[in-house]
C-alpha cells in the first residue's frame, strides 16, 4: 500500500493572495499603514506557521504577489486594495494640489446669495466682482448660472446689504 503524507499541502495562489491581503488590511486597520510587508519574505512566517516551509510555498507567496501588482509607498512597502494605475493618479492629483496649494473648505459654515443677472452681462459681473476692492473677502466664489450668480460667503447679510446699496 502506498503511503500518503499526512503534511498539509500548499496553498494555492489564490488562497495566498486572499490571505496576504487580509494581513495588509489587518495591518492598516492597526497602524494606519502598512510598515512591515515590502516582499514576499516577510509573509513567509505566517505561511510556514500553516504549511511546511518549502521552496514550492515560497514560490507560491512570490507568484500571489506578483499577481497582485500592489503599488509601494515611498518606503518600499505595499500597498493593498490600490493598482498601480489608481496609485500614480492619486500621485498626479496630490502633486498636482501642491503645486496649486490646494486645500479643503468643507463649505459648513459657507452660504448663499443669488444675483439676478442678464447672460451677456453675467462673465463681466464675475471679474468686476472679484477684483473689486469693496468686494475683497466678502465672498469665497462665484458660480455663473442659468438666471444669473451664486456667490458663496460666511457673512450674507453684510453681502446682501452691500450688494443692495449698489443696486438703489
Amino acid at each position: 500500500m502506498e503511503h500518503l503524507s499526512t503534511g498539509r499541502r500548499n496553498p494555492s495562489r489564490d488562497t495566498c493572495e486572499k490571505t496576504i491581503k487580509r494581513i495588509l488590511m489587518t495591518e492598516v486597520l492597526e497602524n494606519g499603514r502598512n510598515k512591515h510587508f515590502k516582499s514576499a519574505a516577510d509573509f513567509m512566517n505566517y505561511f510556514e506557521s500553516l504549511y511546511p516551509a518549502s521552496d514550492a510555498l515560497t514560490k507560491q507567496v512570490q507568484r500571489a504577489i506578483k499577481a497582485l501588482d500592489m503599488p509601494r509607498d515611498e518606503h518600499g512597502y505595499f500597498i493593498v486594495n490600490k493598482t498601480v494605475d489608481q496609485f500614480n493618479q492619486e500621485n498626479t492629483i496630490s502633486n498636482a494640489f501642491k503645486i496649486a496649494n490646494v486645500s479643503v473648505d468643507p463649505m459648513e459654515s459657507y452660504e448663499t446669495v443669488f444675483l439676478y443677472a442678464d447672460a451677456p452681462l453675467r462673465s463681466y459681473l464675475i471679474h468686476i466682482l472679484s477684483t473689486s476692492e469693496t468686494f475683497q473677502g466678502k465672498f469665497l466664489t462665484i458660480v455663473e448660472t442659468y438666471n444669473g450668480l451664486i456667490l458663496y460667503t460666511q457673512n450674507r447679510n453684510q453681502l446682501i446689504v452691500l450688494l443692495n446699496s449698489l443696486t438703489i
